[in-house]
């Protein structure tokens, strides 16, 4: 039985128990709060001081993030932890679908944290290591795309790798990795081993044989190859969707018209028809997408890219150049509207409009922006809608999840004469109902920017200025060339001739890759040629001196694609195929052809050759991803002139000279007397002369510009 006092001394213990326990909990949680303040230091979603969109698209993420730096490689190896890289960029659909259905997963995130030194990558500013872990997740799985996901080991070596994943498959695929790697790491270093030796091997060139003569017969065995692959009812290439592959088509047309071959030359036509008709093109703002889904050119995928849109200005001024049809200059000028009115930033250009927008229920989808419901349209276009049905394939064309694209599905001849309509008629009409349907959509909510600079995108640009200039003689696109430019000169060349990739990164500079260099001393030269200004041709020499300096492999005569100075990866990247964007060492080979021939460089001239014959038997395999290659064979396999114009009215002659398809040749001209070896002692007072040469050997001089085309055009 308890008295009082018991009970006194029982409660004080209590009370004395429970103020200690209340002590120790508070410690306790305190201390596990520091623990996890400390966890969070050393392990925080670091993206938010980052400057690319689509890091920051990420920057929320519960997955602890970190950009790409080598020192997470070295974390990973003091941890003995895999890196798992997620590799994407901002206007990429599946990447967000990836980041909404997975990445935002709190349970995929704890394992992630837990297991992973987890690193996201911009790929267009890294397109070194896009292009290093694309490869090997291609090698590993046969496809590859993006969201481009790859498990390496600390020291960079691939063992796992794919695509879009979603929560599911991705924890189910992670656990598995990791289980395997901590029971039997010897095996996934094995693995990585030979998959970087496979890599490596991608990267050798074995002909020894650099005498080869640059036939015209073997050319035409590439192309008869080549044939096999293009679409003859669609155009493009055989395949489930079309990709709008610039390079292809502007070295196939250049083959067709140098030989004479009108099928393989309409075949061209109508693929660019399809591009122009099809969805692949906006016919209300303008500007093309990236690819269509499908291969009749009908269903795109959204995403606007400024390296696709550049690329086909100057192939549809080539086009133009040689057909004079309408449409594609009205494509042209329409694409240069979209550039100038969504990507346009004080002198230079942002990079893409995202596939995805917000439809009006508030959430993202791709294409929001761009479809139509067919009950919308009817309610807009109150008049003559049965021939806006049929103009644009709302009829024919197949529905994105029951939302219309608009497809032209005939010419606007071909439309007219079937509706007995004049083709003004007609153009009245289309302009109402674009009009029309551009003022609903402007309400909508647009997709967003991606607003990094990039240099070699911008180098495309001005080369698709320069290239449309050539064709139309529009003062206004050649002022536009020279601001670009100027821009890039200004603010992505520094005082020692160094480049860098993206002239937007404000807190850490990221070095130029051979990309960049390239094609800024291509779109330089071809500057020089419109401009006669002879800085752009020095500038042009500048950079490809750097290059030498930074990416050079004095091993196999090819150019790194990252510079020497840069932390390396797993393997040199010896960038080769022409697919999206010409290859820089193919683009590199055309620049030292040209140099070589301003400058009086042998050395230029050999190594470009060189170049090109180490690339013979890779092209002989598979020429269809070597277009820009091919395009310097044509160099050697037929007449290259060399057209010198001197005198007070060369800059008249030179843009006479410019209205006429003539792509082998190069110019060179001044105004007054000047020092370059091919314009010495060219100089006249009195007269403007135009000088072909050819193999070393000119022509006689001649003030008739009518007279130097015809000699030009003979092959």
């Amino acid at each position: 039985m308890f008295t009082k006092q018991h009970i006194k001394k029982s409660t004080t213990i209590v009370f004395k128990f429970c103020i200690v326990s209340f002590l120790l909990i508070a410690f306790s949680c305190k201390l596990e709060e520091k623990n996890k303040n400390t966890e969070k230091h050393q392990y925080t979603n670091s993206l938010i001081n980052e400057s690319s969109p689509y890091l920051l698209q990420h920057a929320h993420n519960p997955v602890n993030w970190f950009p790409w730096d080598k020192k997470y490689l070295n974390q990973a190896k003091k941890e003995n932890k895999l890196v798992l890289l997620s590799i994407g960029y901002s206007s990429c659909h599946w990447c967000h679908v990836m980041e909404k259905e997975t990445f935002e997963d709190k349970e995929v995130a704890e394992f992630m944290n837990k297991n992973f030194i987890n690193i996201k990558i911009d790929r267009e500013e890294h397109p070194n290591v896009d292009k290093t872990y694309l490869t090997a997740v291609q090698i590993m799985t046969g496809n590859g795309g993006w969201p481009l996901n790859c498990v390496i080991l600390p020291d960079g070596k691939p063992i796992w790798g794919g695509t879009y994943f979603n929560k599911e498959n991705w924890l189910t695929s992670l656990k598995e990795i990791q289980r395997l790697y901590e029971e039997n790491p010897g095996r996934a270093k094995g693995f990585a081993n030979q998959l970087t030796e496979d890599l490596k091997s991608l990267q050798e060139f074995s002909n020894t044989n650099l005498n080869q003569e640059f036939s015209r017969d073997k050319l035409d065995n590439f192309i008869t190859d080549w044939k096999t692959k293009l679409d003859s009812v669609n155009g493009g290439l055989i395949g489930n969707n079309q990709f709008p592959r610039a390079s292809n088509y502007q070295f196939l047309l250049r083959y067709a018209h140098q030989k004479d071959d009108k099928k393989l030359e309409n075949f061209i036509y109508k693929t660019l028809n399809k591009m122009a008709n099809g969805g692949l093109n906006d016919h209300l703002a303008g500007g093309f997408a990236r690819y269509t889904v499908d291969n009749k050119w009908h269903i795109p995928h959204f995403e606007k890219m400024l390296y696709d849109n550049a690329q086909l200005i100057s192939l549809f001024s080539y086009a133009y150049q040689l057909t004079k049809n309408p449409q594609y200059k009205a494509v042209i000028y329409k694409t240069f509207d979209f550039i100038d009115q969504e990507l346009y930033n004080n002198g230079l250009y942002f990079s893409s409009l995202n596939a995805d927008s917000e439809n009006e229920n508030g959430e993202l989808e791709e294409g929001a922006y761009y479809t139509w419901e067919k009950e919308e349209l009817q309610q807009l276009i109150t008049t003559d809608f049965n021939l806006f049905e049929s103009y644009f394939g709302i009829d024919s064309v197949e529905t994105i999840e029951g939302k219309h694209t608009l497809v032209k599905v005939y010419n606007d001849d071909v439309f007219s004469k079937n509706h007995q309509l004049s083709v003004e008629d007609l153009q009245l009409k289309i302009n109402s109902w674009t009009s029309t349907l551009l003022n609903v959509r402007n309400k909508r909510i647009k997709p967003t920017t991606d607003q990094k600079i990039l240099t070699a995108w911008n180098a495309l640009l001005l080369q698709s200025f320069v290239d449309a200039y050539k064709v139309f003689g529009d003062n206004k696109l050649k002022v536009k060339a020279i601001e670009c430019a100027e821009t890039i000169k200004k603010k992505a060349i520094s005082n020692t001739g160094e480049i860098t990739r993206s002239v937007t990164t404000t807190d850490k500079n990221i070095k130029g890759y051979l990309e960049d260099y390239v094609l800024l001393a291509q779109s330089f030269i071809s500057l020089y040629e419109i401009s006669l200004d002879e800085k752009w041709l020095q500038e042009a020499k500048k950079i490809t001196e750097t290059t030498f300096t930074n990416f050079f492999n004095t091993e196999n005569d090819f150019f790194n694609y990252t510079a020497k100075n840069s932390d390396q990866l797993i393997s040199n990247n010896f960038e080769i195929e022409d697919i999206v964007i010409p290859s820089s060492n193919s683009v590199a080979c055309k620049n030292l052809f040209k140099l070589g021939h301003y400058f009086g460089n042998n050395e230029y001239l050999k190594l470009s050759e060189k170049m090109l014959q180490k690339m013979l038997p890779k092209i002989e395999k598979y020429p269809h991803i070597y277009s820009n290659w091919l395009d310097s064979y044509l160099n050697l396999s037929y007449p290259f002139y060399e057209t010198a114009i001197s005198g007070k009215n060369a800059l008249n002659r030179l843009k006479e000279l410019h209205q006429n398809y003539i792509p082998n040749h190069l110019i060179i001209g001044s105004t007054e007397n000047s020092d370059l070896p091919l314009l010495k002692g060219k100089y006249n007072t009195e007269k403007t002369l135009i000088y072909v040469c050819v193999n070393k050997a000119c022509k006689l001089p001649t003030e008739d510009i009518h007279k130097a085309i015809s000699m030009l055009k003979k092959n």
